[in-house]
């Protein structure tokens, strides 16, 4: 497989530290797709779960070495944390090896269009207001996504090797669950639409998007916990939601021509 080279790239919710991380994928990604920018748009360590538990594995420290390598060949890396790895935050406007540290950033497109690049957390009512419910919702996610390995093993040993996430099943059958979606989506857009943006790109909820709001861009980067996507920047300016699957990319395309009101 060739090596894609795209304007900027988008990764959030990696997770690093925790037993969630799609480590392996994540470097599959990470071999095969380059950019002249890459955002690491939060909850790129989680020092909650390494506040449990020490767990760090060798291909988490690989994923680490990977992104510093691409960083020391040129790549523009720009480390947005998240609440997951919010002691960060400290440090806005540092530069470590390489990697510049912003609490948010705007990033404007080869088409001139200027996006709001956040974690998304700052827009969660319920961790910034109950913390303890924002953690104890984190600690039964976790508890779906180690069901979900041993799933994924049983499912191996019958042959069948399309991807299911019980966290995701959970999440899109509980209705109070798909309401939160929908509320945080519009909290950040009405937060942010009198702004002078075209839109916002986030992550925090694990859930992939592009979507037009009142035209305003709404999109989410998703994770590498479930989903394994990105968002990923064309030369045109053209923004996409790529799937990728371990030495395949699936590739969800969404005709952004028109959601970015290009004139």
């Amino acid at each position: 497989m060739n090596n894609t080279t795209y304007r900027t790239i988008w990764i959030s919710d990696l997770h690093l530290g925790s037993t969630q991380c799609q480590a392996d994928v994540l470097l599959d990604f990470l071999k095969y797709n380059d950019s002249e920018k890459l955002y690491l748009v939060g909850d790129i360590i989680d020092f909650w779960a390494l506040s449990k538990k020490m767990y760090w594995p060798r291909d988490h420290n690989t994923v680490i070495q990977k992104v510093l390598r691409k960083a020391r060949h040129g790549t523009q890396i720009i480390y947005i944390p998240g609440n997951h790895d919010e002691n960060i935050r400290d440090y806005d406007n540092y530069v470590f090896g390489d990697i510049t540290v912003k609490k948010s950033d705007v990033h404007t497109t080869a088409s001139g269009k200027r996006f709001l690049v956040v974690h998304g957390d700052e827009y969660d009512t319920v961790v910034r207001y109950h913390r303890w419910l924002a953690k104890l919702g984190s600690e039964s996610y976790d508890i779906l996504i180690e069901i979900n390995r041993f799933l994924k093993i049983i499912r191996r040993w019958f042959g069948v090797q399309s991807q299911f996430s019980l966290a995701a099943f959970v999440k899109f059958k509980v209705k109070n669950i798909v309401q939160f979606i929908s509320d945080y989506e519009e909290s950040i857009v009405n937060s942010l639409k009198n702004d002078d943006f075209d839109g916002v790109i986030c992550g925090h909820i694990h859930h992939a998007e592009i979507k037009d709001i009142g035209g305003f861009l709404y999109v989410n980067t998703g994770d590498f916990v479930e989903s394994c996507t990105a968002i990923v920047e064309h030369y045109s300016g053209t923004l996409e939601l790529v799937r990728w699957l371990k030495t395949e990319t699936v590739i969800n395309y969404e005709p952004m021509e028109a959601n970015l009101h290009n004139s």
